[in-house]
């Protein structure tokens, strides 16, 4: 399958150089290019792509912004942060809008088109220990969940789900969720399908951010 790439920077060069990276594979299509956030909107309006690769600093609407309108509007429609620092407030805030992962600027080029293809297949770009440290930085400045609207999303969940999200949420990957439930991979991946289904969440990072909101797992 053809992974169709809206690229938006405001950086002309820059996005040159990523559509040079993935105009040498044969399974990506840049589909249109965006110098701010409200031609990032309009492109993925007009070319429903698979994935948007979003930079964080642009003009008329910053990325962030538009990330959340386009999560909300298009939510099949995936958004590939783009950041300076692995740590950047941005990125976080990007992550809670709506993206389904980050990725450092200077990233080696077999890491976007590796990052592009995981997020286009639904799939998250944070490591699961990079997710923990993230959130770990800046849970404190999330806004907790009121204990109704927590109770009531929280009771979707069976007892044995709720181990697999603080598992995923405590930074474990699928096989160390497996291992230290006694569970096999198949069956977490099974788990984790069922809880972003009955929370209609996104990705795991979702998953994650839910888990921190709702207090179901705590800071470090």
């Amino acid at each position: 399958m053809t992974v169709r790439v809206v690229l938006a920077d405001d950086e002309q060069l820059l996005r040159v150089g990523f559509r040079m990276i993935l105009d040498a594979h044969a399974d990506f299509e840049v589909v249109a290019e965006a110098a701010d956030g409200r031609a990032a909107v309009a492109a993925a309006a007009a070319h429903r792509p698979d994935v948007v690769v979003m930079d964080v600093r642009m003009p008329e609407l910053d990325g962030i912004g538009a990330t959340e309108i386009i999560a909300r509007e298009y939510p099949d429609v995936r958004v590939l942060i783009l950041t300076t620092f692995d740590l950047d407030e941005y990125a976080f805030a990007g992550l809670r809008a709506g993206a389904s992962g980050f990725l450092l600027k200077n990233a080696p080029p077999d890491e976007l088109v590796a990052a592009i293809r995981t997020v286009a297949a639904g799939d998250a770009v944070v490591a699961p220990r990079v997710t923990r440290r993230l959130l770990d930085t800046f849970a404190r400045r999330m806004p907790t969940a009121t204990p109704a609207a927590r109770d009531r999303r929280l009771a979707q969940l069976t007892d044995r789900e709720r181990e697999v999200l603080q598992a995923l949420a405590v930074g474990q990957s699928n096989q160390e969720i497996a291992a230290s439930l006694v569970l096999s991979e198949a069956t977490v991946k099974s788990h984790i399908s069922r809880i972003l289904a009955k929370l209609e969440l996104r990705d795991r990072v979702q998953a994650v951010i839910f888990a921190y909101e709702t207090k179901l797992v705590e800071p470090s």
